[in-house]
């Protein structure tokens, strides 16, 4: 019923978005996205209508594309079969992944030269991830099931947003500053390009050009592609095949090929019975045979999809492995060990005659530094110095006396002035005198001496005694 009322409604429409999740499978056939700022609708270009096509699709392209609304209810997915394409520009996100992925390349980032091996069976791995993201549960999960033994150290790095890119540099810089990792695999699950855009930035892939560990980048899907994922030494799928790759055990990969052919089988299987439900259905009654073919095609494209990506995949897997136990082999044997001895004597060699030296010219610096206070510490230099500071001293008081004994001097004559001028000596100079009664009390008014009474008179040069006769008119 969703099929028919979608089919029947949307028969021809017009849809403009960008291409992101571009799928390429041997049947000539394009799967994709096209999507907005608001949503996204799944959509296949059939391989008769792609050999048409003017120009060669991309993930970022903004295209107009012409067709009908189907339903795939195999996997319950609305989608748009499309007859005809056309493009309208760069995505801009395209455009800048693009454009850095040229920049780095051009630096030598993605030269194979410079990539390092990744070590068989290491025994401490470094992830850099979002610690409550489903790729390290994923990531812990299977390297629990195939090498229970095999330790992770988690870097925790935000994997999306602002900032997020220069925690991951962080992140991958802190592994390598002796935390005992062998490897470093930097994760996160899938999304969209908006999504996984903190591992297209600068910062990222330069950091992991200057990891001195071997980097694994593991980001998004399988289809996912971001510059950390050139700049890498090993490029994984998914978090879940990083895990594979690093932790290899014989037994689990021949499991999982087993497991992959019997869900194959369930798949035709089910496949089968829902032929066989369809045609229960549909019998007496038929539909559009385009549909039908096209539906069949979809079918079929996917089941052989599905089948051939197994199949790589448990090849590469065991090429891998292969791979890295010949290199193992390599390493072990006599002949690697004896010529790893001979440069470890030759370093520490080496280290022997450059300590000794440096211990000879510590000695000798010692030696002259040595000297030098003997020199500076002789007596008679001593002597020299200090009767010289005794001279400066002697001269110094002699100098500060004798300013002393000039500002006493100058006080003196100073306050001898000012008693001087104050001295009563010097009025008596002038012609007057100082009377005395017989009480010795100074006279200052004439009516407090009686007739008769007897004074003495101090003069500026001796003194009288006299009698009073009498009070006397002032001279005027």
């Amino acid at each position: 019923m969703i099929k028919g009322t979608l089919e029947s409604t949307y028969r021809e429409v017009l849809v403009q978005g960008e291409i992101s999740n571009l799928r390429r499978p041997g049947s000539g056939h394009l799967y994709f996205s096209l999507k907005d700022d608001n949503g996204s609708l799944r959509a296949v270009l059939f391989r008769g209508s792609a050999r048409l096509l003017r120009f060669r699709p991309d993930n970022g392209q903004e295209v107009v594309v012409r067709g009908r609304v189907g339903f795939y209810e195999v996997s319950g997915d609305a989608q748009l079969v499309c007859d005809t394409m056309e493009p309208l520009g760069v995505g801009a996100l395209a455009l800048a992944f693009e454009q850095r992925k040229a920049k780095l390349a051009a630096e030598g980032l993605f030269d194979q030269e410079r990539k390092k091996a990744i070590p068989f069976l290491p025994r401490k791995i470094g992830v850099v991830t979002s610690p409550s993201g489903a790729a390290i549960q994923d990531f812990l999960r299977v390297i629990q099931r195939r090498f229970p033994r095999m330790s992770v150290l988690i870097a925790p790095a935000r994997v999306q947003g602002a900032g997020a890119a220069e925690e991951i540099a962080a992140g991958i810089e802190r592994l390598n500053d002796g935390h005992g990792c062998d490897v470093v695999v930097v994760t996160r699950g899938g999304g969209s390009i908006e999504d996984l855009w903190a591992f297209n930035e600068e910062v990222v892939a330069r950091a992991i050009a200057g990891s001195d560990l071997p980097v694994v980048s593991a980001v998004g899907h399988e289809i996912d592609f971001t510059i950390a994922d050139f700049v890498a030494d090993l490029r994984a799928a998914t978090p879940t095949a990083a895990a594979e790759l690093l932790a290899p055990v014989e037994h689990e990969l021949r499991a999982s090929i087993s497991i992959g052919r019997n869900r194959l089988v369930q798949a035709v299987h089910r496949g089968i019975e829902r032929r066989r439900a369809a045609v229960e259905r549909n019998r007496g009654r038929l539909g559009d045979p385009a549909w039908r073919i096209a539906d069949a095609r979809l079918r079929i494209d996917g089941r052989r999809q599905r089948a051939a990506d197994q199949l790589r995949s448990g090849l590469k897997v065991r090429r891998q492995v292969l791979a890295r136990l010949l290199e193992r082999l390599r390493q072990l044997s006599p002949k690697a060990q004896l010529k790893a001895r001979v440069r470890r004597l030759d370093r520490l060699k080496d280290g022997l005659h450059r300590e000794g030296r440096r211990l000879v010219e510590a000695r000798r610096e010692r030696q002259r530094l040595l000297g030098r206070e003997l020199w500076a510490l002789r007596p008679d230099r001593r002597i020299g110095r200090e009767a010289r500071k005794l001279d400066d001293l002697r001269t110094r008081l002699r100098s500060a006396v004798d300013r002393d004994l000039d500002q006493r001097r100058a006080r003196v004559e100073e306050r001898g002035a000012e008693l001087r001028a104050l001295s009563p000596l010097r009025v008596l100079a002038r012609g007057y005198a100082i009377a005395f009664a017989e009480s010795g009390a100074v006279l200052l008014d004439a009516s407090s001496a009686q007739k008769g009474a007897r004074l003495h008179l101090e003069l500026a040069d001796g003194a009288l005694s006299v009698e009073v006769l009498g009070p006397t008119t002032p001279r005027k």
